[in-house]
This record gives C-alpha cells, sequence and structure tokens, in this order.
C-alpha cells in the first residue's frame, strides 16, 4: 500500500497539515519539525504528488530562471546558487537563456507563465513597460535591473566602476577607456554613469567604446579602437571582454600591464585563469541567486511589492592594472609624466 501523508504525520508526531506545509511552505515551518518530517517521509518512502498538489494548492513548486547568456561565466554561480536553494525549499528550477535577445526573453517569460509559480529575470534586455506589462502574466524578480514597481536584486555595479576608476587614476592613468556593455543593459547604463563621474572627479579623461555584446570576441575586436583612442587603461563592461582584450593586445605586441593596464567585471573564474591574472570587479553572483529565490517565495502573491535588496561589490586587485605615466612614485619622488 502506497504510504500517504497521514502516514507520515504520525510517525512524525505532527498534524496533516504540517507535513503539507513542510513539502508546500517550507520556509513556514519550523526548520526542527520540518527536518523531522522530511526525515520521517524518506524513511517511510513518501513522495509528494506534485501534479495533485498544483491543482489543489494553484501552485506548481516550480520557479523559471531566464539568463542573458548562460555562456557567460558570470551566470553559473548564479543558476547554482538559486537551484540549490529553491530545492531546499522544494521548489524545482527551469532554466532558459535568451542568448542577449529581448524578443527571446519575453517569449521565454510568455511560454514559463503557467508551468511555474514565478520567474527571476536575470539581466534583462527587455524595456522596463514590457517588463512591467509581463508581470501581470506571472510573478517577476529581476536581477540587475532595476523596474519600477517590481521586486529587484541588484549588485551595486556603480560602486565597482567607481573604485576601479579610482584605482587606476591611483595608479598614474589620466586616459582611460570604458568598454560599454550591451544596449538596452541596465549595468551597462550604472557603470556608464558612474565611471564617467568617478573620472570627471578625479581630473581624468573617460573614452566610451560601444555598446558592445558582452564576449570575448568583441572585446579583442575592441583592440585597434583601443589604442586609436590613444588610452593607458580600459575597464570593460566584464571580464569576458577583458580578457579578449588582453588576448588581442599580446598579439599586436602590447603588453599587459606594462603598456596597458586592464580592468575586468564580474571576478568569474577566468579572471584568475588568464595570465596576467585579472584586476577586477567582484560581484556576489550566488548570493544574488539565494536572495531572488526568497524574495520570489516572499512576494510571489502581492505583485505589488517594491521590495529592493542591494549588494555590494569590492575591487580585487591581481596583475593587470600597473603604474601609469603619471604615477607619483613615492614620498620625495618626481612624478613620472
Amino acid at each position: 500500500m502506497a504510504v500517504t501523508i497521514r502516514d507520515v504525520a504520525k510517525a512524525s508526531g505532527v498534524h496533516v497539515s504540517t507535513v503539507s506545509r513542510t513539502f508546500g511552505a517550507p520556509h513556514l515551518v519550523n526548520p526542527e519539525t520540518r527536518n523531522r518530517v522530511l526525515a520521517c517521509a524518506k524513511e517511510l518512502g513518501y513522495r509528494p504528488n506534485r501534479a495533485a498538489r498544483a491543482l489543489t494548492t494553484g501552485r506548481t513548486h516550480n520557479i523559471g530562471l531566464i539568463v542573458a547568456d548562460i555562456a557567460n561565466p558570470f551566470f553559473p554561480p548564479l543558476i547554482k546558487a538559486a537551484e540549490r536553494h529553491a530545492r531546499e525549499r522544494n521548489y524545482h528550477v527551469f532554466v532558459a537563456d535568451t542568448n542577449e535577445d529581448a524578443a527571446n526573453e519575453e517569449e521565454l517569460v510568455l511560454a514559463l507563465a503557467k508551468q511555474v509559480d514565478g520567474v527571476l529575470l536575470c539581466s534583462p534586455r527587455m524595456n522596463n513597460a514590457r517588463i512591467e506589462q509581463l508581470s501581470r502574466d506571472v510573478p517577476l524578480v529581476v536581477v540587475n535591473r532595476r523596474v519600477p514597481g517590481l521586486p529587484a536584486v541588484v549588485m551595486d555595479l556603480g560602486q565597482g566602476a567607481r573604485l576601479a576608476v579610482e584605482h587606476l587614476v591611483d595608479l598614474g592613468h589620466r586616459q582611460i577607456a570604458l568598454l560599454g556593455g550591451p544596449r538596452g543593459s541596465w549595468t551597462n547604463r550604472e557603470i556608464r554613469r558612474a565611471a564617467t563621474l568617478a573620472a570627471r572627479n578625479a581630473g581624468a579623461e573617460l573614452t566610451v567604446l560601444g555598446p558592445n555584446m558582452p564576449t570575448e570576441e568583441a572585446g579583442a575586436a575592441l583592440a585597434e579602437a583601443t589604442l586609436q583612442a590613444g588610452v593607458t587603461a580600459v575597464l570593460a563592461y566584464n571580464d569576458l571582454m577583458a580578457v579578449g582584450l588582453i588576448d588581442a593586445l599580446d598579439g599586436r605586441g602590447v603588453k599587459v600591464p606594462d603598456q596597458m593596464s586592464v580592468v575586468g567585471i564580474d571576478d568569474t573564474a577566468l579572471s584568475r585563469r588568464i595570465r596576467p591574472m585579472l584586476t577586477t570587479v567582484a560581484t556576489p553572483t550566488a548570493a544574488a541567486g539565494r536572495v531572488a529565490v526568497d524574495m520570489l517565495l516572499q512576494h510571489g502573491d502581492d505583485r505589488r511589492t517594491t521590495a529592493l535588496v542591494t549588494l555590494q561589490t569590492e575591487l580585487v586587485v591581481r596583475d593587470s592594472s600597473g603604474p601609469g605615466p603619471h604615477r607619483i612614485a613615492g614620498p620625495g619622488s618626481a612624478a613620472t609624466a
């Protein structure tokens, strides 16, 4: 005879409703009680019928996670953290890739709307008006984008860009290029705004090259334009572009950081494998995935929420940034200009 929810309730010494909440809304159950119920269910071989429960509760216990480019090393840590965090709360995650295409993004949200209890929309390329309209069809939490009226988790890339520019100025660089990211990217606008202000405040000149696709190939393709711009340092939209630029500069006989300093954004595993190791802005992608899942589960029934969580970034100085032509060597030393 199949094991029922009542068998689990009897074995764990709790009410049937507590067992139901353990599998349906585990965050509402005391951890000690939840663990006892799950242990008894596992021992008895009980598995909840998700289809039946969805018909009863209106919940699928599925979450959609849509990313701009699954091949970008920025996203896997976020996906992995979100998936694990959701599984601990008895939710499954469906992952979809838009290939940096706003039309694909919209199509995927609509396709998932009837199959999930909500969607995590990561670094979306759609405009705010369309995102807000889609939120009427399915609860949305936006990651790395602020949309008025919608809950969001953002990483403070403006702060990171400011730290990166200040670092390059402190090293003696006054001519800096910013390799811009994709058109329609909220983070690209934040990075550009903060970098421009930081350069102006420091008396440096910022040359913006872009918008561009956020890929290694795009970074490599910008090597010639970077050299023609007459800059001595570069801040790239992400690590992929920075790595592509470094490789292309090396192919032209330009050494990093001796002749050109390069800073990325994201602190992906790639930044530690390239030589020279990449100075970059570390972003808390795994934390963003976990926070976004919690936010969706907590606010999925209240689509009017405007909850916002901002996660801090930090500069990680490695080997790809070095002294510029205006570096002051030390006390009593003259500038090297």
